[in-house]
Protein backbone atom coordinates (compact mmCIF):
# COMPACT_ATOMS: atom_id res chain seq x y z
CA UNK A 1 0.00 0.00 0.00
CA UNK A 2 1.40 3.43 -0.96
CA UNK A 3 1.97 6.65 1.59
CA UNK A 4 1.09 9.59 -0.36
CA UNK A 5 2.14 13.19 0.22
CA UNK A 6 0.26 16.17 -2.39
CA UNK A 7 1.41 19.11 -2.07
CA UNK A 8 -0.87 21.85 -3.81
CA UNK A 9 -3.92 19.88 -1.95
CA UNK A 10 -6.07 22.93 -2.29
CA UNK A 11 -5.66 24.21 -5.81
CA UNK A 12 -7.11 23.00 -9.20
CA UNK A 13 -5.94 19.73 -9.74
CA UNK A 14 -4.74 18.97 -6.16
CA UNK A 15 -8.39 19.65 -4.66
CA UNK A 16 -9.89 16.61 -6.73
CA UNK A 17 -6.80 14.05 -7.03
CA UNK A 18 -6.56 14.12 -3.40
CA UNK A 19 -10.04 12.41 -2.51
CA UNK A 20 -9.48 10.38 -5.85
CA UNK A 21 -5.99 9.00 -4.18
CA UNK A 22 -7.84 8.73 -0.88
CA UNK A 23 -10.57 6.48 -2.16
CA UNK A 24 -7.68 3.80 -3.90
CA UNK A 25 -5.33 3.52 -1.39
CA UNK A 26 -7.32 5.03 2.31
CA UNK A 27 -7.52 8.15 3.34
CA UNK A 28 -4.96 7.87 6.34
CA UNK A 29 -2.42 7.21 3.59
CA UNK A 30 -2.66 9.92 1.39
CA UNK A 31 -1.40 13.57 3.21
CA UNK A 32 -2.60 16.44 2.16
CA UNK A 33 -0.73 19.69 2.02
CA UNK A 34 -1.00 23.38 0.88
CA UNK A 35 0.31 26.86 1.64
CA UNK A 36 -2.58 27.91 1.96
CA UNK A 37 -5.39 26.77 5.08
CA UNK A 38 -8.73 28.10 3.25
CA UNK A 39 -10.30 24.90 2.65
CA UNK A 40 -8.31 22.88 4.81
CA UNK A 41 -11.25 21.65 6.74
CA UNK A 42 -12.51 19.70 3.40
CA UNK A 43 -9.67 18.13 3.09
CA UNK A 44 -8.95 17.55 6.69
CA UNK A 45 -12.18 15.53 7.05
CA UNK A 46 -10.56 12.57 4.31
CA UNK A 47 -7.33 12.41 5.98
CA UNK A 48 -4.27 14.10 7.38
CA UNK A 49 -3.95 17.73 6.08
CA UNK A 50 -0.80 20.16 7.21
CA UNK A 51 -0.73 23.78 5.89
CA UNK A 52 3.03 23.74 4.23
CA UNK A 53 5.47 25.80 2.23
CA UNK A 54 7.25 23.34 0.14
CA UNK A 55 10.15 25.20 -0.67
CA UNK A 56 10.75 24.17 2.73
CA UNK A 57 12.41 21.10 2.31
CA UNK A 58 13.11 20.32 6.10
CA UNK A 59 8.86 20.64 6.95
CA UNK A 60 8.63 18.37 3.57
CA UNK A 61 10.93 15.76 5.11
CA UNK A 62 9.53 15.97 8.91
CA UNK A 63 6.19 15.07 7.23
CA UNK A 64 7.46 12.22 4.67
CA UNK A 65 9.41 10.90 8.17
CA UNK A 66 6.18 11.53 10.25
CA UNK A 67 3.85 9.82 7.61
CA UNK A 68 6.17 7.37 6.12
CA UNK A 69 5.84 8.41 2.91
CA UNK A 70 7.14 6.28 -0.06
CA UNK A 71 5.74 9.09 -3.10
CA UNK A 72 5.01 12.46 -4.03
CA UNK A 73 2.34 14.34 -5.91
CA UNK A 74 4.35 17.58 -6.33
CA UNK A 75 1.54 19.66 -7.49
CA UNK A 76 2.52 23.05 -6.09
CA UNK A 77 2.72 25.83 -8.68
CA UNK A 78 1.22 29.51 -10.23
CA UNK A 79 -0.51 28.77 -13.13
CA UNK A 80 0.27 30.71 -16.85
CA UNK A 81 -1.94 33.90 -16.19
CA UNK A 82 -1.11 34.55 -12.87
CA UNK A 83 2.76 33.86 -13.38
CA UNK A 84 2.72 36.73 -16.22
CA UNK A 85 0.96 39.17 -13.70
CA UNK A 86 4.08 37.65 -10.99
CA UNK A 87 6.86 36.27 -13.14
CA UNK A 88 9.32 35.87 -10.16
CA UNK A 89 7.08 34.25 -7.80
CA UNK A 90 5.84 32.07 -10.91
CA UNK A 91 10.00 31.03 -10.58
CA UNK A 92 10.37 30.96 -7.06
CA UNK A 93 7.10 28.71 -6.43
CA UNK A 94 7.32 26.27 -9.14
CA UNK A 95 11.07 26.29 -9.63
CA UNK A 96 11.84 26.36 -6.49
CA UNK A 97 9.44 24.34 -5.21
CA UNK A 98 10.18 21.17 -7.16
CA UNK A 99 13.57 21.63 -5.83
CA UNK A 100 13.15 21.22 -2.83
CA UNK A 101 10.87 17.98 -3.17
CA UNK A 102 13.53 16.52 -5.18
CA UNK A 103 16.18 17.14 -2.91
CA UNK A 104 13.99 15.16 0.21
CA UNK A 105 12.91 13.00 -2.68
CA UNK A 106 16.58 12.30 -2.85
CA UNK A 107 17.47 11.98 0.40
CA UNK A 108 14.53 9.62 1.62
CA UNK A 109 13.48 7.70 -1.42
CA UNK A 110 10.16 8.72 -2.63
CA UNK A 111 9.06 8.50 -6.09
CA UNK A 112 7.93 11.49 -7.57
CA UNK A 113 5.25 12.61 -9.70
CA UNK A 114 4.94 16.17 -10.98
CA UNK A 115 2.52 17.77 -14.04
CA UNK A 116 4.12 19.58 -17.02
CA UNK A 117 1.69 21.47 -19.45
CA UNK A 118 1.19 22.37 -23.04
CA UNK A 119 2.81 25.75 -21.81
CA UNK A 120 6.39 23.63 -21.96
CA UNK A 121 6.03 24.23 -25.60
CA UNK A 122 6.84 27.62 -27.94
CA UNK A 123 5.96 29.64 -30.62
CA UNK A 124 8.58 27.01 -33.37
CA UNK A 125 6.91 23.76 -31.71
CA UNK A 126 5.03 22.25 -34.36
CA UNK A 127 1.30 23.25 -33.61
CA UNK A 128 -0.38 19.92 -35.16
CA UNK A 129 0.57 16.47 -33.68
CA UNK A 130 3.17 18.13 -31.73
CA UNK A 131 5.41 15.36 -31.17
CA UNK A 132 6.70 13.72 -27.98
CA UNK A 133 10.12 14.94 -28.30
CA UNK A 134 10.75 18.47 -30.37
CA UNK A 135 11.45 22.26 -29.89
CA UNK A 136 10.30 23.50 -26.78
CA UNK A 137 11.16 27.21 -25.77
CA UNK A 138 8.07 28.76 -24.28
CA UNK A 139 7.59 32.53 -24.09
CA UNK A 140 5.87 32.25 -20.89
CA UNK A 141 7.43 32.25 -17.32
CA UNK A 142 5.33 29.44 -16.21
CA UNK A 143 6.33 27.55 -19.72
CA UNK A 144 9.62 28.35 -18.98
CA UNK A 145 9.36 26.76 -15.34
CA UNK A 146 7.50 23.59 -17.12
CA UNK A 147 10.24 23.03 -19.15
CA UNK A 148 12.95 23.18 -16.12
CA UNK A 149 11.35 21.11 -14.16
CA UNK A 150 11.16 18.64 -16.75
CA UNK A 151 14.78 19.26 -17.01
CA UNK A 152 15.52 18.44 -13.35
CA UNK A 153 13.53 15.52 -13.05
CA UNK A 154 15.09 14.13 -15.66
CA UNK A 155 18.99 15.22 -14.07
CA UNK A 156 17.23 13.49 -10.60
CA UNK A 157 16.53 10.32 -11.99
CA UNK A 158 19.66 9.84 -14.02
CA UNK A 159 22.58 11.29 -11.47
CA UNK A 160 20.59 10.01 -8.27
CA UNK A 161 17.84 7.23 -8.96
CA UNK A 162 14.82 9.31 -7.93
CA UNK A 163 12.26 7.56 -9.42
CA UNK A 164 10.78 10.93 -11.21
CA UNK A 165 7.25 10.36 -13.61
CA UNK A 166 5.44 13.02 -14.80
CA UNK A 167 2.60 14.12 -17.87
CA UNK A 168 2.15 17.00 -19.56
CA UNK A 169 -1.19 17.80 -18.94
CA UNK A 170 -3.23 20.21 -22.00
CA UNK A 171 -6.04 22.77 -20.19
CA UNK A 172 -8.06 20.72 -17.75
CA UNK A 173 -12.06 21.05 -17.59
CA UNK A 174 -13.81 20.09 -14.38
CA UNK A 175 -17.05 21.12 -12.84
CA UNK A 176 -15.50 20.77 -9.30
CA UNK A 177 -12.76 22.79 -8.82
CA UNK A 178 -13.02 26.92 -10.22
CA UNK A 179 -10.49 27.92 -12.76
CA UNK A 180 -7.29 28.94 -11.06
CA UNK A 181 -5.58 31.05 -13.15
CA UNK A 182 -5.29 29.20 -16.58
CA UNK A 183 -5.10 30.40 -20.12
CA UNK A 184 -7.26 27.14 -20.42
CA UNK A 185 -10.21 28.60 -18.01
CA UNK A 186 -12.63 29.83 -21.14
CA UNK A 187 -13.15 26.45 -20.86
CA UNK A 188 -14.69 25.46 -17.50
CA UNK A 189 -15.97 29.02 -17.68
CA UNK A 190 -18.08 28.69 -20.48
CA UNK A 191 -20.29 25.84 -19.27
CA UNK A 192 -20.63 27.74 -15.64
CA UNK A 193 -22.02 30.65 -17.51
CA UNK A 194 -24.47 28.23 -19.89
CA UNK A 195 -25.92 26.96 -17.11
CA UNK A 196 -26.73 30.04 -15.15
CA UNK A 197 -27.40 33.13 -18.29
CA UNK A 198 -27.16 30.83 -21.43
CA UNK A 199 -24.31 33.48 -22.96
CA UNK A 200 -20.70 33.74 -22.47
CA UNK A 201 -18.35 36.17 -23.33
CA UNK A 202 -15.01 34.69 -24.26
CA UNK A 203 -11.25 35.93 -23.72
CA UNK A 204 -9.63 34.03 -26.72
CA UNK A 205 -10.43 34.01 -29.88
CA UNK A 206 -13.39 32.02 -31.26
CA UNK A 207 -10.92 30.11 -33.94
CA UNK A 208 -8.50 29.55 -30.99
CA UNK A 209 -7.63 25.53 -31.03
CA UNK A 210 -6.06 24.28 -27.63
CA UNK A 211 -5.57 20.37 -26.00
CA UNK A 212 -7.97 19.35 -23.17
CA UNK A 213 -8.52 16.87 -21.02
CA UNK A 214 -11.90 16.49 -18.63
CA UNK A 215 -10.90 15.81 -15.03
CA UNK A 216 -11.51 12.31 -14.76
CA UNK A 217 -9.18 11.36 -17.36
CA UNK A 218 -6.74 13.64 -15.95
CA UNK A 219 -6.99 11.81 -12.44
CA UNK A 220 -6.65 8.65 -14.16
CA UNK A 221 -3.28 9.44 -16.06
CA UNK A 222 -1.70 10.38 -13.07
CA UNK A 223 -2.25 7.33 -10.71
CA UNK A 224 -1.84 4.34 -13.89
CA UNK A 225 1.07 6.40 -14.71
CA UNK A 226 2.72 5.88 -11.06
CA UNK A 227 1.28 2.39 -11.07
CA UNK A 228 3.02 1.63 -14.11
CA UNK A 229 5.96 -0.78 -14.63
CA UNK A 230 9.16 1.66 -14.41
CA UNK A 231 10.83 -0.62 -16.90
CA UNK A 232 8.27 0.16 -19.90
CA UNK A 233 8.99 3.86 -18.97
CA UNK A 234 11.43 5.66 -21.79
CA UNK A 235 10.33 8.98 -21.29
CA UNK A 236 9.65 9.41 -17.65
CA UNK A 237 9.43 12.97 -17.34
CA UNK A 238 6.60 15.09 -19.49
CA UNK A 239 4.67 12.46 -21.14
CA UNK A 240 2.20 14.22 -23.94
CA UNK A 241 -1.36 13.67 -22.83
CA UNK A 242 -4.26 14.61 -25.94
CA UNK A 243 -8.00 13.61 -24.96
CA UNK A 244 -9.56 16.46 -27.09
CA UNK A 245 -8.76 19.58 -29.34
CA UNK A 246 -11.84 22.50 -29.97
CA UNK A 247 -11.87 26.15 -29.86
CA UNK A 248 -14.66 28.09 -28.24
CA UNK A 249 -16.94 28.17 -31.41
CA UNK A 250 -16.84 24.02 -31.03
CA UNK A 251 -17.54 24.27 -27.61
CA UNK A 252 -20.55 26.40 -27.80
CA UNK A 253 -21.62 24.48 -30.92
CA UNK A 254 -21.88 21.28 -28.41
CA UNK A 255 -23.45 22.96 -25.82
CA UNK A 256 -26.36 24.50 -28.01
CA UNK A 257 -26.83 20.55 -28.23
CA UNK A 258 -28.21 20.63 -24.83
CA UNK A 259 -29.13 24.19 -24.56
CA UNK A 260 -30.29 25.56 -27.72
CA UNK A 261 -30.35 29.59 -26.94
CA UNK A 262 -26.85 29.53 -25.84
CA UNK A 263 -25.10 32.74 -27.42
CA UNK A 264 -21.14 33.08 -27.55
CA UNK A 265 -19.54 36.53 -27.64
CA UNK A 266 -16.29 37.78 -27.59
CA UNK A 267 -13.40 40.30 -25.36
CA UNK A 268 -10.45 38.93 -26.47
CA UNK A 269 -7.69 39.89 -23.59
CA UNK A 270 -4.45 39.91 -25.24
CA UNK A 271 -2.02 37.96 -23.07
CA UNK A 272 -3.92 35.09 -22.58
CA UNK A 273 -4.29 34.89 -26.19
CA UNK A 274 -0.52 35.87 -26.81
CA UNK A 275 -0.22 32.41 -24.39
CA UNK A 276 -2.60 30.86 -26.25
CA UNK A 277 -1.61 31.14 -29.61
CA UNK A 278 2.13 30.38 -28.68
CA UNK A 279 0.98 26.60 -27.61
CA UNK A 280 -0.06 23.36 -29.69
CA UNK A 281 -3.43 22.45 -31.28
CA UNK A 282 -3.20 19.37 -30.76
CA UNK A 283 -0.70 16.66 -29.04
CA UNK A 284 1.01 13.57 -30.22
CA UNK A 285 0.70 10.90 -27.47
CA UNK A 286 1.65 7.65 -28.80
CA UNK A 287 4.64 7.34 -26.10
CA UNK A 288 1.82 7.56 -23.11
CA UNK A 289 -0.73 5.33 -25.13
CA UNK A 290 2.56 2.57 -25.36
CA UNK A 291 4.63 3.06 -22.48
CA UNK A 292 1.94 3.33 -19.41
CA UNK A 293 -1.38 2.19 -21.69
CA UNK A 294 -2.52 5.76 -21.68
CA UNK A 295 -6.58 5.96 -22.53
CA UNK A 296 -8.69 8.66 -22.35
CA UNK A 297 -12.56 7.93 -21.91
CA UNK A 298 -13.93 11.41 -22.50
CA UNK A 299 -14.47 13.01 -26.04
CA UNK A 300 -15.76 16.42 -26.27
CA UNK A 301 -19.73 15.51 -26.65
CA UNK A 302 -19.39 13.39 -23.88
CA UNK A 303 -17.87 15.66 -21.66
CA UNK A 304 -20.03 18.62 -22.15
CA UNK A 305 -23.54 15.85 -21.50
CA UNK A 306 -21.53 15.44 -18.38
CA UNK A 307 -20.39 19.06 -17.19
CA UNK A 308 -23.85 20.53 -17.83
CA UNK A 309 -26.01 17.75 -16.05
CA UNK A 310 -23.12 18.05 -12.96
CA UNK A 311 -23.52 21.58 -13.32
CA UNK A 312 -27.38 21.82 -13.56
CA UNK A 313 -27.96 19.19 -10.56
CA UNK A 314 -25.84 22.03 -8.21
CA UNK A 315 -28.01 24.65 -9.30
CA UNK A 316 -31.04 23.13 -8.50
Amino acid sequence: MKRILVTGALGQLGSELGPFLRERYGGDNVVATDLRDEGGAKARRGGPFYRLDCRSGREVAAIIRRHRVDTIYHLAALLSATGEANPQAAWDVNVGGLYAVLEVARETGCAVFTPSSIAAFGPNTPKDFTPQDTIQRPTSIYGVSKVTGELLCDYYHHKYGVDTRGVRYPGIISHVTPPGGGTTDYAVEIYHAAIRERRYTCFLAGDTYLDMIYMPDALEAAVTLMEANPVRLRHRNAFNLSAMSFCPEDVAAYIRRYIPEFEIAYQVDPVRQALANSWPNNLEDYAARVEWGWDPRYDLDAMTRDMLGQLQRKES
